[in-house]
Formats: structure tokens, sequence, C-alpha cells
């Protein structure tokens, strides 16, 4: 399974995608879970501890190897590079495994022009597309909002896009522009996931102005345990066990192909 998650800022899909991995390893699968948001916050998430994460470097910032792999010094304007170089030896070489779930971070492009196709973009693209379409374990994607790191020749390898939300107009508001980012790159199975619902009223607001079309797996109650792991540097699977199960309910769904029973918002117990 090749799930990618995306959302506006600060609604939890650092949180969802730490827990997906957890769930997943949990049932003795094999887990790869990709840092894709500029903010690159997911070590944290799952519960890394600092002198783990500093062993992770950002694929994006990595010069002499995007040269090495692509003919071209990142930032060089004009320059010539491959469009297909090799990447299949880059999970390993560039991850680290904890508590059974390797973690890549992939970083984003800094310098002016980030929207022209470069090499780094290249050598991005060409790592996604073996990432979705080749690999075999269960990939978790954390996004920025948007589709960024997402093309037409990768998107066909996702099978699930979930777009996670809040109980509030903007971020409903930018869950509907990722969708219609997502079906206009052919992503054919888009879910709703809300988070940080404190209340009938929370659920009922979502409902109401959710985007047309996209069915809704499932909604994680406001939990303080969150906060809390975070300061803590506690995995956030260790710390909201009410989260994890509302997480169980909704790898539950995506491996049947239906959407949860969204009936509640505040879980089951």
């Amino acid at each position: 399974m090749k799930i990618a998650i995306s959302g506006k800022g600060g609604v939890g899909k650092t949180t969802l995608a730490a827990l997906l991995a957890h769930v997943f390893v949990q049932q003795g699968r094999p887990v790869l879970a990709i840092d894709a948001d500029p903010a690159a916050n997911l070590a944290w998430a799952l519960g890394m501890p600092a002198d783990v994460q500093a062993r992770l470097s950002p694929i994006a910032e990595m010069a002499d190897l995007i040269e090495e792999r692509t003919g071209a010094r990142p930032g060089v304007p004009g320059a010539l590079f491959r469009l297909n170089p090799q990447v299949d030896d880059l999970p390993e070489r560039f991850s680290i495994v904890h508590r059974g779930i390797r973690l890549l971070q992939l970083g984003t492009v800094k310098h002016g022009g980030q929207g022209c196709f470069c090499a780094e973009h290249a050598l991005l693209r060409a790592l996604m597309s073996h990432l979705l379409l080749r690999r075999q374990e269960v990939v978790i994607m954390d996004m920025e909002a948007g589709v960024e790191h997402l093309g037409r020749g990768t998107a066909q390898g996702v099978d699930a896009f979930l777009v996670v939300v809040e109980p509030g107009r903007r971020s409903l508001d930018t869950a509907g522009t990722i969708a219609r980012l997502a079906a206009d790159l052919g992503i054919q199975r888009v879910y709703l996931v809300g988070n940080k619902v404190r209340s009938e009223a929370d659920w009922r607001f979502i409902a109401a102005h959710a985007p047309p079309g996209i069915p809704a797996l499932g909604h994680l109650p406001a939990d303080p345990a969150v906060v809390e792991a975070d300061i803590r540097g506690q995995a956030v699977f260790d710390a909201a066990p009410r989260l994890v199960e509302e997480v169980r309910a909704i790898v539950a769904a995506l491996e049947s192909h239906k959407t949860a029973p969204d009936t509640h918002p505040l879980g089951r117990g």
C-alpha cells in the first residue's frame, strides 16, 4: 500500500503519518516513511531520538549526490542534466531505521526558481517514482500542502491520498484545492481524515463544509496527549492510545476499499 498525506499546515498530517507507520509495523509489515514536508518533523512524531535523527540528511540538499546522479550541480541555471538518474540504492543508503520504520527525508528545493524543472527536481521525481512504483513496502508519504512531489508518472502508484482537515474554513478550503490537484493527476482514491475534533458541532461543521465527493475515512479526536508527546519527544503512538485505535480503523477501511463508519466525531470509546 502506498499512501500520500497532505493538508493545510498544522492540521496534523505528520501525526497521522506517524500513527499509520506504527500501526502497519505492529501488523508485521515493512514500512518506509517519507518526510516530504519542508518542516521535516516526522522523525519526532515517530519518537526517534535526537542522536538517531542526526544521521538523517534531506536528499534535496545533497549537492554532490545530485551532481553525481544527474550530471548537473544544483542551482546552476541552464545546466543540462539526466532526466532518469539512478536512484534505487538511495532509500537504503540515506534512511534510518527505528522501531521497524525506515525513514527517508526528501527535502525541498530552496534556491530561486523553485517552479522550474532542475537537477534537484529530476532526482526527487525519479526517487518518488521508484518509491511508489517499485518498492514493496508500505510507503507513507508526509507531504506539504499540495502535490509538489507527485507527477502524472508517479500518481498512479498512490493507493490512497489522504487529506487531513481540522474544524475550520481555511483547512477545508485548502482540502478542496488539494483534492482538485490530486484529481488532475489522475489519483482515484482521495479521502478525508478529520483531526482535532472536539465535539459533535465540530463533526457537523466538517461534514457540512467538506469538499463534495470525497468520503471520510474517520476522525481523530482532539487529544492533549499529542502535545505532551511533542514536548517529551515521545512517539505519538505510545502517548495517545485513543488515536491509535482510530487509526487502526482507518487502516482497516483503506484495506477493504471502503469508507469506515462515519458516524461519530470522538471515536469508539
